[in-house]
């Protein structure tokens, strides 16, 4: 068989994951989509060595042949291993520290020609400069504005018929100062977070020249608009200087010896021996480091040296400054960029300043706790090995450690006269918003021993490693000296948010059509009035030779014409109604403040209510198709717990993930524990666990609290020796407290000697060695040659030999110690398919088998999994595997996979000691919340910088990712490698669908409920490309969820725009770190959730608010509620003009189309101002079509905003159209009554004059106008009514008022019209002949074709909705049986019923299942139970979200009685009283559901929820027992076949006969009864 060419194995690599048919290989169960996910990347990583072996070969031979020089083959293998270069725009910038600056850098001045921003940042729109011109021009995009700025100008000149010009341009001025006002607040807002983070504080070298700014960096602008001078010390600073000149007077800087022992969070690092917490001692008041004179303060002593412990008076700046001489002397002789040659002033000191004041090449100091202010490169640390730790909350909101280094260079550098002689130059390259790499060389001349002689140019590598980006917060690290960068915008946090965006709503986009459509008709009015009114004039022998001698503007027939249509654009002007926009702004900042004030969205634990930042975009709420989420800090709390794990072979642990909930609904299965019972049974579990571990041993640094690993099973099997269990359980444990790289933390030594918290890189590891802590294995000290731990009380030491550091493509971590009888161990854990490939050829297989199914049903819960294993060294080839992996650490070319070899030489013939199970805990109600979302239509893809893995993990914790999904995992490094996985996953996609089109699926069938697609960000980078982009959203857009991991925040940003612009989709982005702020301005609307410690991202949101779920009640209640209400608004706004205008033009066929008024001027300036633009406001603001508690109760109400049926272009005619018809009665019915007669006052005095008839018909109009707004509005309150009735009697005063003064026309009009029963009974018959034809087609389409919320609403209001929401009806209302809201309980078989659900601390929805979802076509359910926040009533429901994390703060309870004895005898092991054998095993936690529901008590005062079968169907007529049918217009919901309610004295088998026989629906029964319920005969 002839050898494969490299080419044919890469084709073939480029096909991998795909069958013969090219479909793309799917998954479902959370193991198998983990599994496939660590063998898709294992294909990754064999494909680059692949190609990497091709390209050296190739290279090698072009070499030999002469025809590329070696250079280029070293670069082109290089550019092989960093895969397709991203190419970095802009200049190098060079950074100089006390050097001597070329030539050819310096300007005339002196001074670098190189200038970079300072570090002033700026997020707000706009300056006081430029507010007035940016807000004008954004205003003056509507097409609207300018139309009516065009005719302010046309009404200064009287020929066009304006009398009040300074009138006429009030409306418009009115609008733009509203918007302006409006704008302004919002961005001063935005201005004084500015502010707050440019005058925070931070410290850096002072005294001292920075060569990379110049003497004045001031423009000629800024300078015009008196900003300081850098040098300059303004009052803030001095104030700020004053408060901190104690701290910093005697500042020493000292340097830790190793990586410490149990450390104090305030106990600065010294130089002090590692020793145990037993045997540290505490010195006394008098020899206790005070907090003058060392940062950070320290509280006691452990082997502090006495040189280093300061005394009051003299002696402590005599000792202080001896310290620092002693410093300076061990920095002479160490090597580096110190340059003891240079001169320095000797002047430079640490001095307080402000953010805004850094420059590029300013020296910070950085303390415990401090905020980043910059981009900084780290120069020294208070390690000796050069470590510090950064928090990036602020950046993705990650709350475990990033370890970063200083450059060995400058890591002796410990004070500021250290500094000063410091010769170095930074060569970087230019900023860019990538955050995961740097690159940039440290450039300095070596001196010799003595800091003598002539010195070697040395370079050294500066890296992402040695950067602290700005927002990051310095943790467990006393100090860092670092120099700036990047400064203000250049910085990367800045590049990859960008400006802030002006957004506009998508209503008020399609408003410029309206309003372009309107003008249209305006300009064919106008036209043919004016080309009419010139025939006319033309004409010669009328009337108007005599009577109107003089009246036109000019001889000439043509320019009168003009005249004429531009008298009748200003006539006419209120087609385009500039009241609409003033209206919007109005109605819109009502509705800002509504959100603002909802006690459901309001957060306790941050005391933070939802905030609106950008009010014009509250209808674009009710329109979200696309939800963009992060993960970390989004969806979880970035909380590990440690809940689950298996030791050879036997599970532990108890408690009940939010995963296992949601698969159980999901199957149908009842979940009959209330919530409270499970607090109370986990309680006690917990109780008994705690008292067998110690009366089993001692273990003081036990943290009851935090305890979540609950299995007494577990202690039991440890405490006893007999049992070879026991063995085993220490072996694992001792393995969690050794392999790690945590560093334990002691934050009170001296309150709580025994309080040990643990500082990781990942919340993982902590999590781990949290669990060991507190079952009685703490780990306590760590240096550099001593691992510390406690075995069941008894302190055990091991020595460190090695770490091998876990990284993505490893997959797993090992240490090598030496344990206390001198045997060499390697302990290992990591992924279990890496491990399980490791483990020695001779291993147990039944072992090997059970872990694997604990695994597998570990992964199924919703856990992230690990497992652990070791193996013995002897001396001899652990000897002979050092040399190897110095060797490889040692090597330039290849290293990193060198390392990896050597790693693989001694990780292998493990054995299992066990498996790890933990929970990344989710945010309160986030399953319930996407279970929602999914119901109302909308599509949700998580975008997250975290490992393939983990993300997989959290989508089914979440119930994003379900079993019954085919999930494809795309991972590609090339091209043509992704456009194969994502054809193969359209042709997967497109087979599955095609064999459920051809094939007859059964009922019971377990076909997929959808797809999901899983991929990472390099393969992503391919499919963002312009070649791929329309395939990649193809198959996203066929998804029901994709998870994008390893992304980008620019990639997030991308991915936005793909499914914004590529399916003209509405879409919402949520997060909270700011990696995440570039795609939150990118979508339509962006949400940002509020952290402790602030939040980027919640100051660039459009919304912030502090919890995920709440977004659930800000767009389906919230935001559908604006988008309908806006869009009737619209509607009414443009139907109200169309009647007043078109009126007009009517008349103009009487009078020659000469533009004369038929109204009176007044009425025509007032008819928006005053008489209809209040009730249109008060529907806008206060409307209602359902109930909020229906709204939540029926997610897929929220359909119609998804496929925007509420706002369309045939609606907008329709009501054109009406308007149309109820002009032409309003004029012509009028105009019928005055000319069939002649019409008379009171006082028989002639009223056909114009000013009679017009107001007449203006006052029908007006009263029309108002009633039409009156019918369409769904919710009447008090405010409706008022404004409905004030607004029409406001028409009669003003006739009543203005008539009253002496005019030419309308003196004395009242008392003509209003004696008139000519007068009224017009307006009466107007009025019912106009509304008529409205009222009849609502009446229709609700009573035959209702839409879903036609019925919701009728279920509301003649049913009963409310009872079974457990709403109270208000006085009046049909109710038999009152309802205490304190007392409402759920079924009295129920262990529930016994609590009251007042008592509940928070009930998640009971959703139904996505099944049940899906096999009803997406069509209305079981409402969903939502809870009164407001009155603290809950309805009933199922289990809630509790496990062991959940009752870390639960205690006994006087609200929450003891278990009924039905429950105790019950044989629901969730229930069940612990007997002799503890449960914990998954099979026990899972067995509830498995159980069938019972049969329910009706005696209850509160019926459990229903069962709702709704079927989708257009046109279905209501079953033959009902006394009236009803059809159905809904897309996709009608109402059949629902339960009817019961009568209070009905018996269990009436009951259960009446449920069997009943087939009404609950539409049909309310359209056609007006009782409580309809029942079946």
């Amino acid at each position: 068989m002839p050898p494969r060419h490299i080419s044919d194995a890469i084709e073939e690599d480029d096909q991998a994951g795909l069958d013969n048919d090219l479909r793309l290989r799917t998954v479902r169960t959370a193991a198998s989509t983990l599994a496939e996910s660590v063998h898709a990347e294992a294909r990754m990583v064999k494909r680059r060595k692949t190609r990497r072996l091709a390209l050296k070969k190739f290279f090698k031979k072009q070499t030999e042949k002469g025809k590329i020089s070696l250079r280029e083959r070293k670069q082109g293998a290089a550019g092989d291993e960093e895969g397709e270069k991203v190419i970095f725009t802009g200049e190098r910038r060079r950074i100089y520290v006390n050097g001597d600056l070329p030539l050819s850098d310096l300007d005339h001045h002196g001074d670098l020609t190189a200038r970079y921003p300072r570090n002033k940042i700026r997020t707000s729109k706009y300056t006081i400069l430029s507010f007035i011109p940016k807000n004008l021009f954004e205003q003056f995009r509507r097409v609207a504005n300018i139309y009516f700025l065009v005719l302010v100008v046309f009404q200064v000149f009287p020929m066009f018929g304006s009398a009040t010009p300074q009138i006429a341009m009030l409306p418009l001025v009115f609008i733009l100062c509203v918007t302006a006002i409006k704008d302004g607040i919002e961005d001063y807002r935005r201005a004084r977070l500015d502010e707050e983070v440019n005058n925070s504080a931070t410290t850096k070298l002072g005294q001292w020249r920075n060569v990379n700014r110049a003497k004045d960096p001031r423009t000629w602008f800024e300078k015009l608009r008196g900003v300081p001078h850098p040098d300059k010390i303004t009052r803030g600073v001095r104030k700020l200087r004053e408060r901190d000149h104690q701290s910093l007077a005697n500042l020493v800087l000292v340097k830790s010896n190793g990586m410490g022992s149990v450390r104090s969070s305030d106990t600065s690092f010294m130089d002090k021996s590692p020793v145990s917490v037993e045997d540290r001692s505490y010195a006394d008041d008098a020899t206790c480091v005070t907090k003058d004179h060392l940062y950070p303060p320290t509280q006691y002593s452990g082997n502090v040296s006495t040189a280093s412990i300061p005394v009051k008076g003299d002696a402590a700046l005599t000792r202080t400054r001896s310290s620092a001489a002693e410093s300076s002397h061990s920095s002479r002789a160490s090597a580096g960029v110190m340059d003891w040659e240079h001169r320095s002033s000797g002047t430079a000191q640490w001095e307080r300043t402000l953010w805004k004041k850094l420059y590029v090449g300013d020296i910070v100091l950085l303390r415990e706790n401090d905020q980043v202010p910059a981009d900084i490169i780290v120069l020294s640390t208070s390690d000796a090995d050069g470590l510090c730790y950064v928090e990036t909350k602020n950046l993705d909101g990650e709350t475990n450690l990033k370890p970063r280094r200083s450059l060995k260079a400058t890591s002796t550098i410990s004070s500021d006269e250290d500094l000063e002689h410091a010769t170095f130059v930074i060569d970087s390259e230019p900023p860019h918003a990538n955050l995961y790499t740097y690159k940039a060389v440290l450039r300095y001349a070596s001196k010799n021993e003595t800091g003598s002689g002539q010195g070697e140019n040395k370079v050294e590598p500066v890296t992402i490693n040695e950067l602290l980006l700005r927002g990051c917060t310095l943790r467990n690290t006393d100090w860092v000296i670092g120099l700036v960068a990047f400064t203000g915008r250049d910085t990367k946090i800045l590049l990859n948010g960008g400006d802030t965006p002006s957004k506009r709503s998508k209503i008020e986009k399609e408003t410029n059509f309206n309003v372009i459509m309107n003008f249209v008709i305006l300009m064919i009015m106008c036209l043919v009035t004016g080309i009419v009114n010139g025939v006319f004039l033309d004409k010669t022998g009328t009337s108007a030779d005599y009577f109107e001698v003089g009246a036109e503007a000019s001889s000439s027939n043509v320019v009168n014409a003009i005249v004429t249509f531009v008298s009748c654009l200003v006539a006419f002007q209120n087609i385009v109604p500039i009241s609409l926009y003033i209206s919007i702004e109005i109605v819109k900042t009502i509705q800002a403040y509504f959100i603002f004030q909802d006690v459901d969205m309001y957060y306790a634990p941050l005391d933070s209510a939802c905030v609106p930042k950008t009010w014009n975009i509250s209808d674009d709420l009710g329109q979200i198709e696309y939800i963009f989420s992060d993960k970390t800090g989004t969806l979880t709390q970035n909380v590990m717990e440690f809940q689950r794990c298996s030791i050879n072979g036997v599970p532990y642990g108890e408690g009940v993930t939010e995963a296992m909930k949601g698969a159980a609904i999901r199957a149908g299965h009842h979940l009959p524990t209330d919530p409270a019972a499970e607090a109370a049974e986990l309680l006690r579990t917990k109780a008994t666990m705690i008292d067998a571990m110690k009366s089993g041993w001692r273990n003081p640094y036990l943290q009851e609290d935090h305890l979540t690993l609950l299995s007494p099973k577990l202690i039991q099997h440890m405490g006893d020796s007999s049992n070879p269990q026991s063995q085993k359980i220490l072996d694992f444990f001792r393995a969690l407290a050794l392999c790690h790289t945590v560093l334990p933390d002691r934050p009170e030594p001296r309150e709580q000697p025994y309080l040990v918290n643990y500082k990781a890189e990942s919340p993982d590891e902590a999590a781990l060695v949290s669990a060991a802590r507190d079952v009685g294995f703490p780990f306590l000290l760590r240096s550099n040659d001593l691992l510390e731990i406690q075995v069941l009380g008894n302190v055990e030491s091991y020595q460190p030999l090695r770490v091998l550091e876990f990284n993505s493509t490893r997959k797993r971590m090992s240490v090598i110690v030496r344990n206390p009888e001198g045997q060499i161990v390697l302990y290992c854990k990591g992924a279990d398919s890496v491990i399980y490939q490791r483990l020695a050829p001779d291993h147990n297989q039944e072992l090997k088998d059970s872990t694997h199914r604990d695994l597998d049903t570990f992964a199924n819960g919703g856990l992230r999994t690990l497992c652990v294993a070791y193996r013995y060294l002897s001396e001899e080839e652990f000897a002979n595997w050092l040399r190897v992996s110095e060797e490889a650490a040692a090597s330039v070319e290849d290293r990193e996979d060198k390392i990896d070899d050597a790693n693989e030489q001694i990780e292998h013939s493990l054995t299992i000691l066990g498996a790890t199970a933990l929970e990344d805990k989710l945010q309160e109600g986030v399953p319930d919340a996407i279970e929602t979302l999914h119901r109302a239509g909308i599509k949700l893809w998580i975008l997250t910088g975290d490992k393939l893995q983990t993300a997989i993990e959290i989508g089914f914790s979440c119930n994003l990712l379900t079993s019954s999904m085919e999930v494809m995992i795309i991972s590609a490094d090339s091209a043509s490698e992704a456009r194969n996985q994502i054809e193969g996953g359209l042709n997967k996609i497109a087979s599955i669908i095609h064999s459920k089109r051809t094939e007859k699926r059964s009922s019971d069938s377990s076909g997929p409920s959808g797809f999901a697609v899983v991929i990472d960000g390099d393969t992503l980078r391919f499919a963002l490309s312009e070649e791929l982009k329309p395939l990649f959203l193809t198959l996203g857009t066929q998804c029901d969820t994709v998870v994008c991991c390893r992304v980008s925040p620019a990639q997030k940003a991308l991915t936005v725009r793909l499914v914004k612009e590529g399916r003209g989709a509405m879409t919402l982005a949520i997060g909270d770190g700011a990696n995440d702020v570039a795609m939150i301005q990118e979508a339509h609307v962006g949400c940002g959730l509020l952290g402790k410690e602030g939040s980027q991202a919640a100051m660039s949101a459009d919304y912030a608010f502090a919890q995920f779920r709440f977004l659930t009640k800000l767009l389906l209640v919230h935001g559908r509620w604006s988008y309908i209400r806006i869009a009737e608004m619209h509607a009414n706004f443009f139907y109200k003009n169309v009647i007043w205008t078109v009126a007009m033009f009517w008349f103009l066929f009487w009078n020659s189309f000469d533009a004369t008024y038929l109204f009176e001027y007044t009425f025509i300036l007032l008819d928006n101002l005053a008489f209809t633009s209040l009730p249109v406001i008060v529907m806008g603001a206060f409307d209602q079509d359902v109930n909020a508690k229906a709204g939540m109760a029926f997610p897929e109400l929220y359909k119609r905003g998804v496929l925007g049926l509420e706002y369309t272009r045939t609606k907008f005619w329709f009501y054109m159209f009406d308007g149309l018809y109820q002009s032409a009665v309003v004029y012509f019915f009028t105009f019928l009554v005055w000319s069939m007669g002649n019409p008379v006052s009171w006082n028989g005095r002639d009223v056909g004059a114009l000013a009679d008839f017009g107001t007449t018909a203006g006052v029908a109009a007006l009263i029309t106008a108002n009633i039409y707004v009156g019918i369409n509005t769904k919710y009447w309150t008090v405010i409706t009514w008022v404004i409905i009735i004030g607004s029409i009697l406001l028409v009669f005063l003003w006739i009543a008022i203005y008539s009253a003064f002496i005019t030419y026309t309308f003196y004395d009009e009242s008392a003509i019209l209003f004696p008139l029963f000519n007068f009224w009974a017009t307006v009466a018959l107007v009025g019912a002949i106009a509304l008529v034809p409205r009222f009849l087609v609502n009446y229709i389409q609700q009573a035959y074709f209702p839409l879903d919320k036609d019925i919701v609403r009728e279920m509301w209001v003649s049913g009963d909705l409310k009872e079974k929401l457990g709403i109270r009806r208000r006085k009046g209302d049909r109710s038999d049986t009152p309802i205490n809201r304190d007392e409402v309980t759920s079924d009295t078989s129920d262990p529930e019923s016994d609590v009251p659900l007042s008592a509940q601390p928070y009930n998640p929805s009971p959703n139904p299942t996505r099944a049940e979802f899906d096999s009803n076509e997406k069509g209305l359910t079981t409402p969903v139970i939502q809870g009164d926040f407001q009155t603290g009533t809950h309805s009933p429901v199922p289990l809630s979200y509790y496990s062991p994390s959940a009752i870390r703060s639960a205690g006994p309870s006087p609200n929450i009685p003891s278990f009924p004895a039905s429950a105790a005898a019950s044989s629901n092991p969730l229930t069940a009283p612990s007997g002799a054998e503890p449960r914990d095993s998954i099979e026990t936690v899972q067995a509830p559901w498995q159980q069938h529901n019972k049969q329910r008590s009706v005696g209850n005062t509160l019926s459990p929820p229903q069962e709702y079968e709704m079927r989708p169907s257009r046109h279905r007529e209501a079953s033959g027992q009902s006394e009236s049918s009803l059809q159905s217009n809904s897309t996709y919901l009608t109402a059949a076949n629902a339960p009817v309610t019961p009568e209070p004295d009905d018996d269990v088998e009436t009951i259960r006969d009446d449920r069997r026989e009943s087939n009404y629906s609950y539409a049909s029964s309310y359209a056609s009864n007006a009782t409580y319920a309809a029942r079946a005969l």
